[in-house]
This record gives structure tokens, sequence and C-alpha cells, in this order.
């Protein structure tokens, strides 16, 4: 399965969300009272020398509970928390040497304002919790939104910092951008190949039945009728050809007509049924046209030839400033994404415009496929 982009996460299911505020507040409570009590008593008796232990215990466990807070959000929450990377010493280093890095370590505090900020929010979010076990609109529509906020500030607090997160992204947009160069090179030769193979061969082919028949023309007019018709079925065919090579440029209907047209002309010539639903308003840039367009040919085809599904879901459906495409299938499922591979080749596709592929496929599917696809840049 291919990630999401570190800074965005969807909103959590609604009965993941309510076991979580209730589970959590339990572990709330325990953390702050822990947590305040060592730092309060470390700091009284510091100037005996006992309270450094207590300082040191209490600074191991705010991390230790950083690392359980970030993995309970990701499985609960859906908030895609990266490995935190703490500052690291060197082995071998005293006791209260190893104590001062992990003081100096930017990511300590943020887990500390994170514990300290959980707990009056844990203490609202059980009420809210308990009262959508009751209310069934509050569990649908209010809770998921509650938790997505707290996965903001999961994100905020315990995700990379302001700094490793712009490194991040730009060597995220590096990668993306080297794969869209890639992608643009294998396109130009494929375009390339089909010139020489196709067109090219047919127009020498009409050249050379021209040729023959004008030095023909005075001597066997027959033959030079059916050089001509020779020729003209050959210039028919290279004008085919060229416009089937025009169309997987960038095809005529998509200009005109947007993606709902020119997604349904691609389920209907599909080998197994197609469900298609398309949502964009307000049109997007032609390149998002473009690029969810293919995205959706090439899976469809990988589909019909590999997965053994006899029905096929689209739809496609437009955010604030991403248009998200979803193409479902009932398969055997087990896609995923290899080197070289047509998912790979997907990625790259969408990763032109700094766009991303997850894939969902488990053995026995269904298998889904998802390209979230900025519309700016």
């Amino acid at each position: 399965m291919t990630e999401a982009s570190p800074v965005e996460h969807p909103r959590p299911h609604p009965a993941r969300t309510i076991v979580y505020m209730i589970v959590s507040f339990v572990f709330r409570i325990l953390q702050f009272v822990l947590i305040v009590t060592g730092l309060a008593v470390g700091i009284a008796t510091a100037v005996i020398w006992v309270g450094f232990p207590i300082l040191l215990a209490t600074t191991s466990f705010i991390r230790w509970s950083g690392d359980r807070e970030r993995g309970w959000l990701r499985t609960m929450l859906r908030v895609p928390l990266p490995p935190v990377q703490r500052r690291p010493y060197e082995e071998g280093q005293p006791l209260l040497r190893r104590w001062v890095v992990r003081l100096s370590d930017p990511t300590t505090w943020r887990d500390l304002a994170y514990l300290m900020a959980a707990f009056p929010l844990a203490c609202v979010e059980l009420g809210i919790a308990l009262a959508s076990i009751v209310l069934l609109p509050m569990a649908v529509w209010v809770t998921p939104w509650l938790g997505w906020l707290h996965g903001e500030l999961g994100l905020a607090l315990l995700g990379p910092d302001r700094t490793k997160r712009l490194e991040q992204k730009a060597e995220r947009l590096q990668a993306s951008r080297a794969r869209g160069v890639d992608a643009a090179e294998a396109e130009r030769r494929r375009i390339e190949r089909d010139l020489h193979d196709g067109a090219q061969q047919r127009l020498v082919a009409v050249a050379m039945s021209l040729g023959r028949a004008k030095s023909k023309f005075d001597q066997d007019p027959e033959s030079v009728r059916e050089l001509i018709d020779e020729a003209h079925a050959d210039a028919k065919l290279a004008v085919s050809e060229l416009r089937d090579l025009a169309r997987g440029i960038y095809p005529a209907v998509l200009g005109d007509r947007g993606l709902d047209a020119a997604l349904s002309a691609q389920a209907a010539k599909s080998p197994i049924p197609v469900d298609v639903e398309v949502d964009v308003e307000p049109r997007p840039p032609a390149a998002v046209e473009t690029t969810a367009y293919f995205i959706v040919g090439e899976t469809l085809t990988n589909i019909a030839k590999h997965s053994g599904a006899t029905e096929a879901g689209v739809k496609v459906w437009r955010t604030d400033d991403h248009v998200v495409v979803e193409i479902t299938d009932n398969g055997h499922g087990g896609a995923e994404v290899r080197p070289g591979g047509g998912l790979a080749g997907l990625a790259d596709r969408a990763a032109t415009i700094d766009g991303v592929i997850t894939v969902v496929s488990p053995a026995g599917g269904p298998t889904v496929i998802r390209a979230d696809l900025p519309c700016q840049w």
C-alpha cells in the first residue's frame, strides 16, 4: 500500500473515534498525574540531588508516552504520523549527559506540550463520545470531525517540525519532478516509436506506390489504377493511425466535454461493466483532467487483463484543492506497486503533477486504487 501525504489525513471512522476517545481518557489521567507529579517533585528536590533521577525518569516517560501516542493516533484516527527522529547521543555517554541531550531535543518538549494539551481535551471528548453512543447524528457527523481536529493537533505537535516538513516536501517534490521527467521521456519515446512503426511506414508505402504509378502512367494504365487504389488505402490507414495517436496524446472528447463524458466513453469500451460517477465542478485544470483520464484508462485495462473482476466502479470528485479519483473492482486482489509495473507507471503519471496513488488490495479483493491530484502546484 502506498502512503498518503504525511501532512494530510482523512476523517477517521466514527466507531474508532468513539473507542479512541473513551479508552484514551484513562491514559490521559495517568499521564497527566505522573508527569505533573514527577516534574513537581523532581524540581522541588533537585537541590538535594534526589530530584535528578525523578526528572530523568519523567523525561523518559514523556518520550515513551509520545511514541505510544503516535502509534495510537495512526491506528485509531488514521493520522499519517511518520516515525519520530530524535536528537542522537553517543553511546557510552554519562547518564546525566544523555538527559541533557534529551532536554535539548525539541521533540521532547513537543511531546510534553501534546500530553498536557490532550488531558483537558480528553475531558471534553469523553462527554462527546458517550453522547455519541446514544445520539446517532452526533456519532456520524460531530465525532469524526472532532477526531480529525485531534489528529491535526497530533500532526502539529507529534509530527515533524516545520523545518523537517519543508525538507520532506522538498524531497518529495524533487522525486516527483524526476519521475515526471522520466514519464515524459517514456511518453516521447512511445510517440516516436508509434510514428516510426505506424504512420511513417504507411506514408512511405503511399510514396512508393505513387512513384511506381508515375513510372507506369503511360505504359500500363490498369496497373496505375491498382497502385493508386493501394496508395489511397495506405493513406487512409495512415490518417487513422495519426488520429489514434493524437487521441492517445490528448483525447478530443476530454477537451470538448470534460471528464464525465471522457470517462463514460472509456467505460463503454471496457469488456466488464463499469459504473461511473463524476462530480468535479468547477472544472479542474487540463493537466489534472488528462492525468485522471489516463489513470482511469490504464487502470481499467489492467482490471480487464489481470484482476478477474466481473464489475468495476469509477468515482471522481473534487475537494477544495484536489481531484480525487477512486477505481474499485471485485477481482481477486493482491495488486501492489512493483518497480516497472503498471501501478508504478500510474504513480509516475500522478507524480508529474505532485499527485499521490494509494493502493489497497488485500488477497481475495476488493481492490481500491485512489489518486489524489492537486489542482494547484
